[in-house]
């Protein structure tokens, strides 16, 4: 699918075809298992098998006999990022409406390109933005758009791992129903969800200050019928917050919690005006929160209290939101930039230490979004891995691997990202992508957008 009627790159296969037993070997200088306690192994090793799957971590000594393909790649390999809540077609609108709040930088700067845009727009979309995650070394995203089909095909040609979360938004519903747009995002669910493979789908309902309560009910309970995420924004800003209260008498997140919207798998994006009631109510519940500190920040939404969601036990994953208001999908600007601002608004450096930011991005997020084998390099996990460079001046002297990796670390130090144990992007190049080629097509179908 491309503008100039050349077909797309085609798709990465997603296992390594070998003997039984783990088929390959990745050797670094260090391996971060990405346990949520910050432990490095030193002269570590990832053995996979030919299923794309972690067969064991640790030294070679301590993992025995070598399979038949050793890669000796030295530097620190870890667990690919997990960016737990994404727009990533809007590379199409990036930085579109910049300096408006949330409303009108919907209303005047991202919707009317919108709605102009077409599947082969997102499909491109999708494609630069997957190439920009995978070469930050962001395995697995969790996806809230339209054009779920173009998303999917996009990230299947890629190799990146997706939770594609088709949105329902009241704009587009037939006489004002949700029953249609179920049917259809259920329709997908069962075509395209493979959860043995690297497609995952849920459920999104845009918000209930765009839909009503009870109309994010009935998609929830749709999304629990197939045990699917159920994925939402909430609380984003104090003007949302407010006029909910206005207009129903009560917090969105109480709601939600009374039409029965997190009797499944839930995550909420951003969270940023929730209080102490909302947050209790979503660790109850087991609902988790996406953090997107930087995206909160460029719109002057606020920021969300992180540290008192963690301390009420509710899950939390970092996400990037989209281009349009973060302006990138560099989760590492995230992991760094989640501590400071805790840091900052918390007046106490030791709110959050660098293992947890770290796992916010990993092990955290990946469970944030309904995958307990994804985040962490472990037995019977998905070998989802990268590779950082560590012959750099942010690294040295190395006396702390973890908080380098977090206060020093940056996107530009990823060399190599395995997901499935397959090479999606070798020496920073990734292989499912023609990225001069995509940068190509989402600049034109950008610049048609926006009338330029």
């Amino acid at each position: 699918m491309s503008g100039d009627g050349s077909e797309a790159p085609p798709p990465i296969q997603t296992s390594i075809a070998t003997t039984n037993g783990p088929a390959r070997r990745l050797v670094g200088d260090y391996v971060l298992p990405g346990g949520g306690d910050g432990r490095v192994i030193e002269g570590g090793a990832v053995d996979i098998d030919d299923a794309g799957r972690v067969v064991g971590v640790g030294t070679e000594a301590m993992l025995g006999q070598a399979p038949p393909t050793v890669s000796r790649l030295g530097g620190l390999l870890m667990p690919g990022l997990v960016n737990s809540h994404a727009h990533t077609p809007m590379t199409l609108v990036r930085s579109a409406g910049d300096g408006m709040p949330l409303q009108r930088w919907l209303q005047e700067g991202v919707w009317p390109r919108e709605a102009k845009m077409t599947a082969e727009d997102a499909w491109w979309g999708m494609t630069l933005g997957s190439a920009e995650m995978l070469c930050a070394g962001v395995t697995t995203s969790c996806e809230m758009y339209l054009f779920e089909e173009a998303i999917v095909d996009a990230v299947v040609s890629s190799g990146a791992r997706v939770v594609m979360t088709p949105g329902v938004i009241s704009a587009l519903l037939k006489d004002g129903e949700v029953d249609d747009r179920i049917a259809e995002i259920t329709d997908f669910y069962h075509r395209r969800h493979d959860p043995e493979g690297r497609i995952h789908v849920g459920f999104a309902p845009h918000s209930v200050y765009d839909l009503t309560p009870d109309q994010c009910g009935e998609i929830a309970r749709q999304a629990q019928a197939v045990n699917a995420l159920f994925h939402i924004h909430l609380e984003e800003t104090s003007t949302e917050r407010q006029l909910v209260l206005d207009r129903y008498g009560k917090t969105a997140t109480r709601l939600l919690a009374e039409v029965g919207a997190f009797d499944g798998p839930a995550i909420a994006a951003h969270g940023v005006w929730l209080d102490e009631g909302d947050r209790q109510l979503l660790a109850d519940v087991g609902a988790a929160v996406a953090h997107c500190p930087q995206s909160n920040c460029k719109l002057g939404s606020g920021i969300a209290p992180v540290v008192d969601l963690l301390a009420a036990g509710v899950t939390v994953g970092l996400g990037t939101d989209g281009p349009a208001s973060n302006d990138n999908l560099d989760l590492w600007e995230e992991v760094t930039l989640a501590p400071l601002l805790a840091r900052g608004v918390g007046l106490d450096p030791a709110v959050m230490d660098a293992a947890t930011a770290l796992d916010l991005a990993t092990r955290s997020a990946a469970k944030a979004i309904g995958l307990d084998d994804v985040g962490v390099l472990r037995g019977g996990a998905w070998a989802d891995v990268i590779r950082i460079d560590l012959d750099q001046p942010a690294f040295t002297p190395g006396i702390d691997l973890v908080t380098n990796l977090v206060f020093a670390g940056s996107s530009r130090f990823v060399t190599d990202v395995w997901v499935a144990g397959c090479p999606v992007v070798v020496d920073r190049r990734p292989v499912g992508v023609d990225v001069s080629q995509a940068m190509a097509e989402v600049s034109s179908r950008g610049r048609r957008l926006a009338d330029r």
